[in-house]
């Protein structure tokens, strides 16, 4: 089992819940299957699916939530400075220095 499935299960099962629902409301068709009552020139049909999109896209979001906040935060380093490249010696003296 995965770090991230055992620190909050009852958000996994929420969110299976959730996920499931919306399926199950996209999918059995007798739910929408007829044309009464009509919002203007749509019949149900249509303008129920035009509802369940948006309502779907939400309903994912909130899962999404719900799962994501039983994981670890990443971890946010600091950025990091890049090195100075290295600088070259300075040069050997050179003349009656050097004797010293």
């Amino acid at each position: 089992m995965s770090p991230s499935r055992s620190k909050s299960p009852v958000a996994w099962v929420v969110a299976s819940i959730l996920l499931l629902v919306a399926v199950i409301a996209s999918f059995w068709v007798p739910i929408y299957a007829r044309s009464a009552p009509k919002l203007g020139a749509f019949p149900f049909f249509y303008w129920f699916q035009l509802i369940l999109v948006p309502a779907v896209a939400i309903v994912s979001w909130i899962a999404y939530l719900l799962v994501r906040s039983g994981r670890p935060a990443p971890a946010s380093a600091p950025a990091a400075e890049p090195e100075p490249p290295p600088t070259a010696p300075p040069p050997a003296p050179s003349g009656p220095e050097a004797a010293l």
